[in-house]
């Protein structure tokens, strides 16, 4: 049965409806970064996920081609990420997406060597006819957090996270937004194929002691 990272790390990927503190390892992705509205259609952020779907199956699907990985096993693609940020704003405003600077992601299977991820954005490019360049290979160490599983509309997560704030005040803790300690989602619905009330998406805090 192939490796599937949300089962396999439940903790990071599967949290509950209340808020909880974790400690999340380092892990390497395929990044695209980009500014601007997420729901613009044809705008960067869309193209973005485009693009780190191309390099993610083309890395999936490798064995059954030429180019061998060492150490690869068969696995499910994990979730589409983002990194979300807005100049001289701790946290997210919603109400102006177009301020939003982001780092939009997939995870990488640890065997997954910077060599080959170099290899895949080619044969991506090659293959799909796209330009695959922007993906950057990188390593993200996010540390203590606190997350929480958000369900329903992403304009609803101000909800969320504040339930969230309550529960690291109440614990002694605190926010610890920087510039590479950022608002994290991990999306586990499929939009197009889910009623909006009924989106699971992660949301992930970067904290510190008080």
């Amino acid at each position: 049965m192939a490796f599937d990272f949300k089962k396999e790390y439940k903790e990071f990927y599967m949290p509950k409806d209340k808020p909880e503190i974790v400690t999340v390892p380092s892990a390497n992705y395929i990044a695209v970064r980009g500014k601007g509205n997420p729901n613009d259609e044809g705008g960067e952020y869309k193209k973005a996920v485009g693009i780190l779907y191309a390099v993610a199956y083309t890395i999936k699907m490798s064995y059954k081609g030429t180019y061998k990985i060492d150490g690869f096993f068969e696995y499910v693609v994990p979730p589409l990420e983002g990194f979300w940020w807005q100049e001289n704003v701790e946290g997210v405003d919603y109400s102006d997406k177009s301020s939003f600077n982001w780092i939009s992601v997939i995870r990488l299977p640890d065997f997954v060597k910077k060599e080959d991820f170099d290899w895949a954005v080619q044969e991506a490019s090659r293959k799909k006819k796209l330009d695959c360049s922007p993906a950057e290979y990188l390593t993200i160490n996010e540390g203590l957090c606190v997350q929480i599983m958000h369900i329903g509309e992403y304009d609803n997560e101000p909800a969320s996270v504040a339930v969230m704030d309550e529960y690291i005040s109440a614990k002694g803790y605190e926010n610890n937004f920087n510039d590479s300690r950022l608002h994290h989602e991990i999306y586990l619905s499929d939009p197009r194929k889910t009623e909006p009330a009924r989106w699971k998406t992660v949301i992930r805090h970067p904290i510190k002691i008080k």
